[in-house]
């Protein structure tokens, strides 16, 4: 399956994703995040080139676990924003349509795992288990 990404969409990941992964890795402020949801963004990075091919539901999984990650931080980040100075500042409005574009793909994300598990259970005639989605590859 293939997960269609906009440029903004794309570049609002790629920055909030390494701006988070660089602030884990050694930043002023300690990133207090699950170490899978980290490594899975981490490893999502270097795939923001374009749309994103996504094979099995194990890959969705670990791209929505990072994807619930950013979109967590992007929000208090949005949040802090708005309440530093006002809903119209400039940072406000910036960090908005940070988290609104990560957001969309988020959403889209969970959308393509509930196919791609109703797909596997199809197939198979039971739900997806750790095996099935390891294993079963969407072309």
């Amino acid at each position: 399956m293939i997960l269609y990404c906009n440029f903004e969409e794309l570049a609002a990941v790629s920055a909030g994703g390494n701006r988070l992964v660089a602030m884990a890795i050694g930043g002023d402020h300690p990133v207090l995040a699950p170490p899978q949801a980290l490594a899975d963004l981490e490893a999502l990075l270097p795939r923001l080139i374009g749309d994103i091919e996504v094979a099995t539901l194990q890959d969705q999984r670990a791209l929505e676990r990072a994807l619930e990650l950013l979109v967590t931080d992007l929000g208090t980040r949005m949040d802090e924003a708005i309440l530093a100075e006002h809903a119209a500042a400039e940072d406000a409005v910036l960090a908005y349509f940070d988290y609104a574009h990560v957001r969309s793909v988020l959403d889209r994300v969970e959308r393509m795992g509930a196919k791609m598990e109703g797909i596997i259970e199809l197939a198979t005639g039971v739900p997806a288990d750790e095996e099935t989605a390891r294993t079963f590859i969407f072309d």
